[in-house]
């Protein structure tokens, strides 16, 4: 597949709330997962088709999302972003939270080889 390709279908699977089957299907064995920070015992860095499994099992188990917005692909050459809005509720905290943010995403022999997350950035308080 092209990058366009991968995006579009990335985004179908994120649009269903199938994010264990992107990453099956989509990305490299050998796959680079950056988030913003570290989390609850989880590096920011994962590497490695596992490591991102983990860490995609992880939010499944950890968050009830109750909606997610989805836009894009914005596709550039082997390079694609999409836009996440995300209505979730921590399963251990129960606390209901909005998560707003865009993976920036690397396409290598028709697979996703990098991801990057960054947030949206929060006004001063």
């Amino acid at each position: 597949m092209n990058t366009e390709e991968v995006a579009t279908k990335l985004v179908e699977y994120c649009r269903k709330g199938e994010w264990m089957q992107a990453v099956d299907d989509l990305y490299a064995k050998d796959i680079v997962s950056v988030e913003p920070r570290e989390m609850e015992n989880m590096r920011a860095e994962m590497r490695g088709i596992d490591q991102v499994r983990g860490k995609t099992k992880w939010f499944e188990n950890s968050f009830e999302v109750h909606s997610a917005k989805v836009a894009g692909p914005f596709v550039a050459r082997d390079t694609f972003v999409v836009q996440f809005d995300i209505d979730v509720t921590d399963k251990a905290s129960k606390k209901r939270m909005q998560m707003s943010e865009v993976g920036i995403y690397k396409v290598k022999d028709g697979k996703v080889a990098r991801e990057e997350f960054l947030p949206l950035a929060q006004p001063k308080k």
